[in-house]
């Protein structure tokens, strides 16, 4: 089997430090059983998530494994991209491709967890409006960045992460569920799966059946 892996960090600064970087090739070298001649090329974007500037060193990767009949190879999910438009475009490009952490999952899968990524964004954004625009309506005083202390700042971006990693595992697991249940699988049977696979629910504990019944219905209504 040959692959062609591509990373994606960040920020130039974190290209430039590898912090995250080594992370991405360690889960590839895993994947492959560390057989270094199965990676035939390898390939790195200093980029962020949710740019809408054209990347380069993806596309390059789809066109050499596209030339060389090679699996692109992914460490992660998340780093094919939060935006279903440019999934679609890499599913267009016939190229067949790995996430070293959801092999199991196919193209309709990787789409469905896209779509749910880019709704949570967009959700995410919309609420956030709502609650400054809320806030104004009262009268209440807005605190800008550069108002805050650094305690408020680290309390902060502490809150941030933790919601991010939060929102990541829910999207993980709705993309989990949906491919189990186009494999016939019941929700008893999915709940468990899940839960072998340490996933957690918002309230950071293990999937009962009807909560993975309540997610599944929703991702149908967010695929819509």
């Amino acid at each position: 089997m040959k692959y062609v892996a591509y990373y994606r960090v960040s920020t130039k600064k974190q290209g430039e430090s590898g912090l995250g970087l080594e992370a991405q090739q360690a889960a590839v070298r895993q994947f492959t059983g560390n057989c270094a001649d199965c990676i035939i090329a390898q390939f790195t974007e200093v980029e962020t998530g949710t740019s809408k500037r054209q990347r380069t060193k993806i596309f390059e990767a789809i066109e050499y494994a596209k030339k060389h009949s090679a699996i692109l190879l992914i460490a992660k999910l998340d780093r094919l991209a939060r935006n279903v438009h440019f999934v679609s475009s890499l599913m267009e490009s016939k190229v067949q491709f790995k996430a070293c952490d959801m092999p199991e999952a196919d193209n309709f899968t990787i789409h469905i967890f896209a779509a749910l990524a880019e709704r949570e964004a967009r959700l995410i954004s919309e609420r956030t409006k709502a609650a400054l625009q809320a806030k104004r309506a009262r009268g209440e005083t807005i605190q800008r960045k550069a108002n805050l202390t650094d305690d408020d700042r680290k309390k902060g971006s502490t809150a941030t992460a933790t919601r991010a990693r939060t929102d990541e595992s829910v999207q993980r697991a709705a993309a989990m569920i949906r491919m189990y249940r186009n494999e016939g699988l019941s929700f008893e049977q999915i709940a468990k799966k899940l839960n072998q696979a340490a996933f957690k629910t918002r309230e950071n504990k293990p999937f009962q059946p009807m909560q993975v019944y309540r997610i599944f219905k929703r991702s149908i209504e967010y695929a819509r």
